[in-house]
């Protein structure tokens, strides 16, 4: 539980990094118009949240409140895994070590 640990806290961090940087030095508008423009972005899109859509069906599954449960889908869906790993972590966390907690949650 370590190592599963260690690789969503350094999600988290990597994930903070880009997002900083997207936000200081990009344009959302005009990068995101052209990335809507090429077929392949698209694919990206339809790709990553679909992933988002299946990773926030899972906290949706384990979580106890259904009113956090939304609350991390609209994390997910906005701030992608910077949301994701840092749900992961902190579940990780709760488990204390109890693999079935951590995937089952109020289910275990």
């Amino acid at each position: 539980m370590k190592i599963a640990k260690l690789i969503s806290i350094l999600g988290v961090l990597a994930m903070a990094i880009v997002l900083f940087n997207g936000f200081t030095r990009g344009d959302f508008g005009a990068e995101g118009a052209r990335l809507l423009a090429m077929p392949w972005g698209i694919v990206s899109l339809v790709d990553l949240y679909t992933g988002f859509t299946l990773f926030s069906m899972w906290i949706i599954y384990r979580e106890k409140s259904l009113p956090v449960a939304i609350l991390w889908t609209i994390a997910m869906m906005t701030l992608g895994f910077f949301a994701g790993a840092l749900y992961a972590f902190l579940a990780l966390g709760a488990s204390r070590g109890d693999w079935r907690k951590f995937w089952l949650g109020k289910h275990a």
